[in-house]
């Protein structure tokens, strides 16, 4: 059986004598809205070939098709079927199983079904009821169900389809001895859409790098900035210091040369400068003032010096004397 968007041809070769065809749909259509028409002809041997063909009834994919062959002396019927069910779309990544159920029982059967995408069509599984062998070209991404084969469903269950690899027509044949019957189905396989989880996540993280490159950005701005205000306030410290440091003359001379060392080995230290300044400025008065400062700290040096003479112990001699300090001769007199 072949079928278009208008019409279903069936046809079978080498015939005698000529066979009697018969026309049936599921859903059952109306009493004589099936109109047929059929063409016989004959090869140099005398047998026949014929060719039958319906219109198609309504929405093609709401019926199946039966075409029926049945011979003169009506002891032998060839029957095949055909369905082209609707599309079928998925999201990639979740499993999904694509429909094929024999419309009546069958026994010792084969399945096949195939892929087309663009090209011919590529075999893609194979099953034999009478061997139970299967041979499958998507070993690991599509499946049969062997308990259901035995009740005549041969429905393919793809795993993981992928949107490019698995997008096309699926073509499923059941073949019996006297009978095939043919599905049909597109299917679609569309690209998997973000989670609200997903979303979520990703909303995350351009917050987060959106956050770090505005802070990036801040430093990258304000780090030059800070430079420069901190070298402009360096060297506005170091002038300040070295106008502290060329006095001259004056009670503070020997004080400026102090400045000037400190000055050298900490320029950076101008605070600690002032301090010193301040320090000195408020201790320091005239020079007779620091000279009663000395005479006073040199009398209290001499003091305590003398005061920690006196404390000392008398130092024993050889024979349990004390001594007073005087030098001994050699037979221990004075």
């Amino acid at each position: 059986m072949e079928m278009t968007d208008e019409m279903v041809t069936c046809s079978s070769h080498n015939i005698y004598p000529i066979p009697q065809v018969t026309w049936a749909t599921e859903p059952t259509a109306a009493q004589g809205a099936i109109e047929n028409s059929t063409i016989k002809t004959t090869d140099h041997k005398g047998l026949f070939t014929l060719e039958s063909t319906l219109r198609i009834l309504g929405n093609i994919s709401n019926r199946t098709y039966f075409c029926s062959f049945t011979s003169a002396d009506k002891t032998q019927v060839w029957t095949a079927s055909r369905k082209n069910q609707g599309d079928i779309s998925q999201e990639e990544g979740h499993a999904l199983s694509i429909p094929c159920i024999a419309p009546h029982s069958l026994q010792n059967f084969s399945l096949t079904w195939t892929f087309t995408l663009s090209s011919e069509p590529t075999v893609i599984l194979r099953y034999d009821s009478r061997t139970r062998h299967t041979f499958n070209l998507w070993e690991g991404q599509a499946e049969l169900d062997q308990d259901l084969l035995l009740l005549g469903d041969g429905s393919l269950l793809l795993h993981k389809p992928d949107s490019e690899e698995h997008s096309g027509t699926y073509t499923c044949t059941l073949s019996g001895l006297q009978s095939r019957h043919i599905v049909q189905t597109k299917v679609n396989i569309t690209v998997a859409s973000i989670s609200v989880d997903e979303q979520s996540v990703q909303r995350s993280w351009w917050c987060t790098a959106a956050s770090a490159a505005f802070v990036l950005f801040t430093i990258i701005v304000a780090l030059p900035q800070c430079v420069r205000q901190r070298a402009m306030e360096s060297r506005t410290a170091s002038h300040r210091c070295n106008g502290a440091g060329l006095v001259e003359g004056g009670p503070h001379k020997a004080l400026n040369t102090t400045a000037s060392y400190v000055i050298v080995q900490h320029g950076a230290e101008c605070n600690r400068l002032e301090l010193q300044f301040e320090a000195q400025d408020g201790v320091t008065g005239s020079s007779s003032e620091r000279a009663e400062s000395f005479t006073v700290t040199s009398q209290a040096d001499t003091k305590t010096e003398e005061e920690e003479k006196a404390e000392e112990p008398p130092v024993e001699g050889n024979d349990g004397l004390q001594s007073s300090g005087l030098e001994r001769d050699g037979f221990g007199s004075v």
